[in-house]
């Protein structure tokens, strides 16, 4: 029998094809798969034009990206293993040409699938078109490839969020067969679609996980004869350490939430406490997207697996703990456009969570843009409160929530990997010490979306501080004018303040008694 080869020597001389490249998950991968597999042969990637801007500008800003910084000085010509092939997971055939697609088809053993679209509002059709006719058009692609020993989908762990509360490494019923929602997006109008989506998605939270719950059953029926596995990260975060510490790319999820508290916006929303974050650190997820593949194609597994990567089960986190270290973390290391002191809470109450909205993020808003509107600038508070309600209000099903995710494929991975694979490939979640992680994680929103040096610090620092003065000395006088208002509008408030008065004085004079005769 021959020995079962490492991970780096199963990809020596492979070619892969990668879905969804350009995104926050893809790009960790691809850095993970060209400087821990330096023997690969090529990473073909699906790259389509955006926004007035033609592949090969956007292959260049992927591959620019600091999550490659330390790539280049360890393998200086990586670039030359990195194929663009241009194309689009909503065309047949991917929309690719049919050079690439003869190249791909001789080449490529090992494909990823990552794209899709992560907005939870987008609107049913493209939802569908994105996450379920886009698999579609995939696994039918990958019917051609001669040699493939491997496809991972790329799904999410919450694509079963209506469970009671665990949720099982298994293919769920979907809530409507894969063919019958693509026929209804193909003749359906667009607005009779919007108007049917409440009811279509029921216990749900969104299109988003309604449509990759439909697409797993896809995969199930039609990937029969290719190797295949369904890969559910929980919500990805910014890195463990791989390559850096913190290192994150984008506003989703969690990163938007640290951004928004480190400003001093978001300063209530509603949560619990105890309630599991059930967060993935990137580069876990990147490594073990290419150890499950490696298992898939080394191991042939006899059925279709699903393998959850996520830290619920084995190192638990909670909101609590996030609110905690967080505002720790974020007055320690401030960011440099603070507009008031950060103050993260989360609560169950849904009348005290509207109270503080109301208080504590809109009429201080209002203030604030009455006093951009006296300097002559342009109001920006008020929208910036009314965004980040939308944003945080689609999450409010997952800080409230919790589920139990077992995690028996993470383990059997794991238990099969040679010692030099672990030190690579660690996707172990209990060596996360969350506090160290939730530092970098700040941190790095700071340095790499909000674009801000680290060696700015100091004067954050100051402006905070001085933001901590201007708050008390608010918070004084506002207490202040309240009890004077009190006092002269509530009897009961007058008397108590009376006594309280004559409490003292009285205090005051026996007091150099009480000395003396001490």
């Amino acid at each position: 029998m021959a020995a079962v080869p490492s991970i780096p020597e199963y990809y020596q001389d492979k070619c892969v094809f990668i879905t969804g490249a350009t995104g926050f998950m893809g790009k960790a991968l691809l850095e993970k798969l060209l400087r821990s597999c330096p023997d690969i042969r090529r990473v073909y990637i699906l790259i389509r034009p955006k926004k007035g801007k033609e592949v090969s500008q956007r292959l260049e800003e992927l591959l620019n990206s600091k999550i490659f910084d330390n790539l280049v000085k360890v393998q200086p010509n990586y670039r030359d293993k990195v194929y663009p092939v241009t194309g689009d997971i909503l065309h047949d055939n991917l929309g690719v040409c049919e050079t690439d697609e003869k190249c791909l088809i001789r080449d490529v053993t090992v494909v990823f699938h990552s794209a899709a679209t992560v907005k939870f509002d987008e609107l049913m059709k493209l939802s569908v078109e994105m996450n379920v006719v886009g698999v579609s058009r995939v696994i039918s692609f990958c019917k051609k490839l001669k040699n493939i020993q491997a496809l991972l989908h790329v799904s999410t762990a919450y694509a079963n969020c209506n469970q009671e509360k665990n949720v099982e490494e298994k293919i769920y019923e979907p809530p409507l067969h894969p063919n019958k929602i693509m026929d209804a997006v193909d003749w359906m109008d667009t607005d009779i679609l919007d108007a049917l989506t409440p009811k279509m998605i029921g216990d749900r939270p969104n299109t988003y996980t309604y449509t990759k719950s439909i697409a797993e059953y896809l995969v199930k029926e039609e990937c029969a004869n290719i190797p295949t596995a369904i890969f559910r990260p929980s919500i990805v975060g910014a890195t463990w350490d791989d390559p850096v510490p913190g290192w994150v790319d984008n506003y989703n999820g969690p990163t938007g939430l640290l951004a928004a508290m480190g400003c001093g916006l978001l300063r209530i929303m509603k949560g619990d406490h105890h309630a599991t974050a059930d967060i993935i650190p990137v580069d876990f997820t990147s490594k073990m997207m290419i150890a499950t593949a490696w298992y898939t194609a080394v191991h042939k597994p006899e059925n279709m697996s699903v393998y959850h990567c996520t830290t619920g089960q084995i190192n638990r986190f909670t909101w609590g703990e996030m609110e905690k270290l967080s505002f720790s973390y974020l007055m320690k290391n401030p960011v440099n456009t603070v507009a008031r002191v950060p103050n993260p809470r989360f609560t169950k109450n849904g009348i005290w969570h509207d109270l503080n909205v109301v208080f504590d993020h809109l009429i201080p808003a209002y203030l604030m843009d009455f006093y951009m509107w006296i300097l002559g600038k342009r109001p920006i508070f008020v929208k910036i409160q009314e965004r980040l309600r939308k944003s945080v209000g689609s999450l409010d099903y997952f800080t409230t929530k919790e589920w139990n995710f077992t995690n028996a494929g993470l383990h059997k991975i794991l238990h099969v990997m040679t010692p030099e694979d672990k030190k690579s490939f660690n996707f172990d979640p209990k060596i996360i010490n969350w506090a160290e992680y939730m530092e970098a994680y700040c941190l790095g929103t700071k340095k790499f979306v909000m674009k801000e040096e680290l060696d700015e610090l100091p004067k954050a620092r100051r402006t905070l501080k001085r933001l901590q003065r201007i708050n008390m000395a608010t918070n004084v006088v506002l207490i202040i004018v309240v009890w004077r208002l009190l006092i002269n509008r509530v009897p009961i408030a007058k008397s108590l303040w009376n006594f309280l008065i004559g409490w003292a004085i009285k205090i005051f004079r026996h007091l150099p008694k009480t000395i003396k005769s001490s």
